[in-house]
Protein backbone atom coordinates (compact mmCIF):
# COMPACT_ATOMS: atom_id res chain seq x y z
CA UNK A 1 0.00 0.00 0.00
CA UNK A 2 3.02 2.27 0.01
CA UNK A 3 2.86 3.05 3.71
CA UNK A 4 5.97 4.54 5.23
CA UNK A 5 7.95 2.41 7.65
CA UNK A 6 6.65 2.94 11.17
CA UNK A 7 3.12 3.92 10.15
CA UNK A 8 0.75 2.52 12.80
CA UNK A 9 -1.73 -0.01 11.40
CA UNK A 10 -4.64 -0.66 13.76
CA UNK A 11 -7.08 -3.54 13.48
CA UNK A 12 -10.73 -2.60 13.58
CA UNK A 13 -13.21 -5.46 13.55
CA UNK A 14 -16.67 -6.72 12.75
CA UNK A 15 -19.16 -3.86 12.64
CA UNK A 16 -21.36 -4.91 15.56
CA UNK A 17 -18.41 -5.27 17.94
CA UNK A 18 -17.01 -1.92 16.90
CA UNK A 19 -20.48 -0.44 17.37
CA UNK A 20 -20.40 -1.43 21.04
CA UNK A 21 -17.16 0.49 21.47
CA UNK A 22 -18.63 3.45 19.62
CA UNK A 23 -21.43 3.49 22.17
CA UNK A 24 -19.01 3.63 25.06
CA UNK A 25 -18.93 0.01 26.22
CA UNK A 26 -15.51 -0.52 27.83
CA UNK A 27 -16.59 -2.55 30.86
CA UNK A 28 -18.66 -5.71 31.30
CA UNK A 29 -22.38 -5.59 31.96
CA UNK A 30 -23.87 -3.30 29.28
CA UNK A 31 -26.28 -4.87 26.80
CA UNK A 32 -26.34 -3.54 23.23
CA UNK A 33 -28.51 -4.69 20.33
CA UNK A 34 -27.65 -3.57 16.81
CA UNK A 35 -30.76 -4.13 14.70
CA UNK A 36 -30.86 -3.67 10.95
CA UNK A 37 -31.82 -6.38 8.46
CA UNK A 38 -30.67 -8.86 11.11
CA UNK A 39 -30.11 -8.46 14.83
CA UNK A 40 -26.95 -8.86 16.88
CA UNK A 41 -27.70 -8.51 20.56
CA UNK A 42 -24.69 -8.77 22.83
CA UNK A 43 -23.47 -8.61 26.38
CA UNK A 44 -19.82 -8.01 27.24
CA UNK A 45 -18.68 -10.19 30.15
CA UNK A 46 -15.50 -11.15 31.96
CA UNK A 47 -16.25 -14.88 31.52
CA UNK A 48 -17.78 -16.34 28.35
CA UNK A 49 -21.42 -17.47 28.37
CA UNK A 50 -20.98 -20.98 27.01
CA UNK A 51 -24.26 -22.81 27.62
CA UNK A 52 -26.98 -20.69 25.98
CA UNK A 53 -26.36 -21.11 22.24
CA UNK A 54 -24.58 -17.78 21.91
CA UNK A 55 -21.66 -16.89 19.67
CA UNK A 56 -18.69 -15.80 21.76
CA UNK A 57 -15.77 -13.65 20.59
CA UNK A 58 -12.90 -11.91 22.33
CA UNK A 59 -14.06 -8.31 22.70
CA UNK A 60 -12.40 -5.92 20.27
CA UNK A 61 -11.51 -3.35 22.92
CA UNK A 62 -9.71 -5.86 25.13
CA UNK A 63 -9.14 -9.23 23.48
CA UNK A 64 -8.05 -10.89 26.70
CA UNK A 65 -10.30 -10.69 29.72
CA UNK A 66 -13.49 -9.46 28.01
CA UNK A 67 -15.91 -11.49 25.92
CA UNK A 68 -18.56 -10.43 23.41
CA UNK A 69 -21.49 -12.87 23.76
CA UNK A 70 -24.14 -12.39 21.11
CA UNK A 71 -27.30 -13.87 19.69
CA UNK A 72 -30.20 -12.25 17.89
CA UNK A 73 -32.27 -12.90 14.81
CA UNK A 74 -31.39 -13.71 11.21
CA UNK A 75 -34.38 -11.74 9.95
CA UNK A 76 -35.19 -8.67 12.05
CA UNK A 77 -35.67 -5.58 9.90
CA UNK A 78 -35.63 -7.96 6.92
CA UNK A 79 -39.17 -9.15 7.69
CA UNK A 80 -40.37 -5.54 7.88
CA UNK A 81 -38.82 -4.89 4.47
CA UNK A 82 -40.45 -8.08 3.15
CA UNK A 83 -43.82 -6.85 4.43
CA UNK A 84 -43.34 -3.43 2.85
CA UNK A 85 -42.24 -4.83 -0.50
CA UNK A 86 -45.13 -7.30 -0.72
CA UNK A 87 -48.05 -5.58 0.99
CA UNK A 88 -47.43 -1.82 0.92
CA UNK A 89 -47.29 -0.99 -2.78
CA UNK A 90 -49.49 2.08 -2.25
CA UNK A 91 -47.16 3.51 0.41
CA UNK A 92 -44.08 2.73 -1.68
CA UNK A 93 -45.62 4.54 -4.66
CA UNK A 94 -46.57 7.53 -2.53
CA UNK A 95 -43.00 7.73 -1.20
CA UNK A 96 -41.62 7.61 -4.75
CA UNK A 97 -43.92 10.52 -5.63
CA UNK A 98 -42.65 12.70 -2.80
CA UNK A 99 -44.87 11.48 0.02
CA UNK A 100 -43.83 10.25 3.45
CA UNK A 101 -41.59 7.21 3.71
CA UNK A 102 -43.47 3.94 3.40
CA UNK A 103 -42.21 2.76 6.78
CA UNK A 104 -43.43 5.98 8.40
CA UNK A 105 -46.86 5.54 6.86
CA UNK A 106 -47.07 1.94 8.05
CA UNK A 107 -45.96 2.98 11.54
CA UNK A 108 -48.70 5.60 11.67
CA UNK A 109 -51.33 3.06 10.64
CA UNK A 110 -50.20 0.58 13.31
CA UNK A 111 -49.69 3.14 16.09
CA UNK A 112 -53.07 2.57 17.76
CA UNK A 113 -52.95 -1.23 17.71
CA UNK A 114 -53.04 -2.70 21.21
CA UNK A 115 -50.29 -4.92 22.71
CA UNK A 116 -50.49 -8.39 21.22
CA UNK A 117 -52.01 -7.02 18.00
CA UNK A 118 -55.46 -8.21 19.08
CA UNK A 119 -54.37 -11.83 19.18
CA UNK A 120 -51.69 -12.03 16.48
CA UNK A 121 -48.25 -13.52 17.06
CA UNK A 122 -45.53 -13.75 14.43
CA UNK A 123 -42.54 -16.08 14.60
CA UNK A 124 -39.87 -14.16 12.66
CA UNK A 125 -37.93 -17.15 11.36
CA UNK A 126 -38.13 -16.30 7.67
CA UNK A 127 -34.63 -17.66 6.93
CA UNK A 128 -34.34 -20.26 9.65
CA UNK A 129 -32.73 -19.02 12.84
CA UNK A 130 -29.19 -18.72 14.14
CA UNK A 131 -28.13 -18.01 17.74
CA UNK A 132 -29.65 -18.78 20.14
CA UNK A 133 -32.00 -21.33 18.50
CA UNK A 134 -29.65 -22.71 15.82
CA UNK A 135 -32.38 -24.20 13.65
CA UNK A 136 -32.08 -24.01 9.86
CA UNK A 137 -35.55 -25.57 9.62
CA UNK A 138 -37.29 -22.81 11.60
CA UNK A 139 -40.12 -21.17 9.64
CA UNK A 140 -41.95 -17.88 9.73
CA UNK A 141 -45.44 -18.11 11.22
CA UNK A 142 -48.39 -15.72 11.45
CA UNK A 143 -50.60 -17.16 14.19
CA UNK A 144 -54.09 -16.09 15.19
CA UNK A 145 -55.40 -14.44 12.01
CA UNK A 146 -59.11 -13.67 11.90
CA UNK A 147 -61.45 -11.54 9.82
CA UNK A 148 -61.18 -8.89 12.53
CA UNK A 149 -57.54 -8.23 11.68
CA UNK A 150 -56.34 -5.54 9.30
CA UNK A 151 -53.07 -5.06 7.49
CA UNK A 152 -52.04 -2.70 10.29
CA UNK A 153 -52.50 -5.51 12.82
CA UNK A 154 -50.18 -7.77 10.84
CA UNK A 155 -47.54 -5.05 10.47
CA UNK A 156 -47.69 -4.34 14.20
CA UNK A 157 -47.31 -8.07 14.94
CA UNK A 158 -44.23 -8.18 12.71
CA UNK A 159 -42.65 -5.39 14.74
CA UNK A 160 -43.58 -7.12 18.00
CA UNK A 161 -41.96 -10.36 16.74
CA UNK A 162 -38.55 -8.69 16.54
CA UNK A 163 -39.08 -7.34 20.06
CA UNK A 164 -39.88 -10.85 21.31
CA UNK A 165 -36.70 -12.17 19.66
CA UNK A 166 -34.69 -9.49 21.47
CA UNK A 167 -36.32 -10.35 24.80
CA UNK A 168 -35.41 -14.02 24.32
CA UNK A 169 -31.80 -13.08 23.57
CA UNK A 170 -31.71 -10.93 26.70
CA UNK A 171 -33.03 -13.79 28.82
CA UNK A 172 -30.35 -16.12 27.50
CA UNK A 173 -27.68 -14.01 29.15
CA UNK A 174 -29.01 -14.90 32.59
CA UNK A 175 -27.62 -11.60 33.88
CA UNK A 176 -28.93 -8.51 35.62
CA UNK A 177 -28.67 -5.83 32.95
CA UNK A 178 -29.62 -2.89 35.14
CA UNK A 179 -32.38 -0.50 34.15
CA UNK A 180 -31.54 0.20 30.51
CA UNK A 181 -30.15 -1.34 27.35
CA UNK A 182 -28.93 0.22 24.11
CA UNK A 183 -30.44 -0.32 20.66
CA UNK A 184 -28.76 0.92 17.48
CA UNK A 185 -29.36 0.42 13.79
CA UNK A 186 -32.13 1.20 11.34
CA UNK A 187 -34.96 0.35 13.76
CA UNK A 188 -34.14 3.47 15.77
CA UNK A 189 -35.61 5.63 12.99
CA UNK A 190 -39.05 4.53 14.25
CA UNK A 191 -39.96 6.06 17.60
CA UNK A 192 -43.01 3.80 17.82
CA UNK A 193 -40.88 0.69 17.35
CA UNK A 194 -38.35 1.84 19.95
CA UNK A 195 -41.24 2.22 22.40
CA UNK A 196 -42.36 -1.32 21.55
CA UNK A 197 -38.90 -2.63 22.37
CA UNK A 198 -39.11 -0.90 25.75
CA UNK A 199 -42.62 -2.20 26.47
CA UNK A 200 -41.86 -5.81 25.47
CA UNK A 201 -38.48 -6.10 27.21
CA UNK A 202 -39.29 -3.98 30.25
CA UNK A 203 -36.03 -2.05 29.88
CA UNK A 204 -35.53 1.63 29.19
CA UNK A 205 -34.04 1.98 25.70
CA UNK A 206 -31.21 4.33 24.78
CA UNK A 207 -30.34 4.97 21.14
CA UNK A 208 -27.37 6.70 19.49
CA UNK A 209 -27.65 10.40 18.73
CA UNK A 210 -26.01 9.71 15.35
CA UNK A 211 -26.07 6.35 13.58
CA UNK A 212 -22.32 6.10 13.03
CA UNK A 213 -21.47 3.92 16.02
CA UNK A 214 -19.39 1.26 14.18
CA UNK A 215 -17.27 3.90 12.43
CA UNK A 216 -16.84 5.75 15.70
CA UNK A 217 -15.78 2.52 17.39
CA UNK A 218 -12.98 1.98 14.89
CA UNK A 219 -11.85 5.59 15.37
CA UNK A 220 -11.74 5.02 19.13
CA UNK A 221 -9.72 1.80 18.67
CA UNK A 222 -7.24 3.66 16.50
CA UNK A 223 -6.99 6.46 19.05
CA UNK A 224 -6.47 4.07 21.95
CA UNK A 225 -3.85 2.05 20.07
CA UNK A 226 -1.85 5.14 19.11
CA UNK A 227 -2.32 6.69 22.57
CA UNK A 228 -3.85 9.82 21.08
CA UNK A 229 -7.10 9.05 22.92
CA UNK A 230 -7.95 7.62 26.33
CA UNK A 231 -10.95 5.63 27.49
CA UNK A 232 -11.88 8.57 29.69
CA UNK A 233 -11.89 10.82 26.61
CA UNK A 234 -14.24 8.46 24.78
CA UNK A 235 -16.52 8.01 27.77
CA UNK A 236 -16.90 11.78 28.04
CA UNK A 237 -18.48 11.98 24.58
CA UNK A 238 -22.27 12.22 24.55
CA UNK A 239 -23.20 9.46 22.10
CA UNK A 240 -26.56 8.26 23.47
CA UNK A 241 -29.89 10.02 23.78
CA UNK A 242 -32.28 10.09 26.73
CA UNK A 243 -33.80 6.71 27.69
CA UNK A 244 -37.24 5.76 26.38
CA UNK A 245 -39.07 4.33 29.37
CA UNK A 246 -41.26 1.23 29.17
CA UNK A 247 -44.97 1.40 29.80
CA UNK A 248 -45.17 -1.03 32.71
CA UNK A 249 -48.86 -1.79 32.19
CA UNK A 250 -48.18 -2.80 28.61
CA UNK A 251 -45.12 -4.78 29.72
CA UNK A 252 -47.35 -6.92 31.95
CA UNK A 253 -49.69 -7.48 29.01
CA UNK A 254 -46.75 -8.52 26.85
CA UNK A 255 -45.64 -11.16 29.36
CA UNK A 256 -48.48 -13.45 28.28
CA UNK A 257 -47.95 -12.93 24.57
CA UNK A 258 -44.22 -13.49 24.92
CA UNK A 259 -44.79 -16.76 26.79
CA UNK A 260 -47.07 -17.91 23.97
CA UNK A 261 -44.48 -16.80 21.39
CA UNK A 262 -41.95 -19.18 22.92
CA UNK A 263 -44.50 -21.98 23.33
CA UNK A 264 -45.56 -21.70 19.70
CA UNK A 265 -42.02 -22.32 18.54
CA UNK A 266 -41.67 -25.33 20.84
CA UNK A 267 -45.00 -26.76 19.63
CA UNK A 268 -44.35 -26.17 15.93
CA UNK A 269 -40.66 -27.09 15.78
CA UNK A 270 -41.32 -30.75 14.76
CA UNK A 271 -43.71 -29.58 12.04
CA UNK A 272 -41.12 -27.11 10.78
CA UNK A 273 -38.66 -29.98 10.41
CA UNK A 274 -41.27 -32.07 8.60
CA UNK A 275 -42.00 -29.22 6.20
CA UNK A 276 -38.30 -28.78 5.43
CA UNK A 277 -38.04 -32.47 4.57
CA UNK A 278 -41.05 -32.22 2.27
CA UNK A 279 -39.49 -29.23 0.53
CA UNK A 280 -36.22 -31.13 0.09
CA UNK A 281 -37.99 -34.11 -1.47
CA UNK A 282 -39.77 -31.83 -3.93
Amino acid sequence: MGLQTGTPVISGGVDVGAANIGMGVFEPGKYVATIGSSMNAALVTEAPITDQGMIVWPYQYRGTGLYYNFSGSATAGAIIKWFRDNFAQLEVTQQANGGVAAYTALDEQAAEIEPGSDGLIVLPYFMGERAPLWNADAKGVIFGLSLAHSRAHVYHAFEEAVCYALRESIERTGRDLGDSIVIAGGVTHSADWVQLFADVTGYAIQTPLINAEANLGDVILAGLATQTLTVADAQAWQVLGEPVQPNLERHVQYDGYYALYKQLYADLMPDMTTLSRLETHN
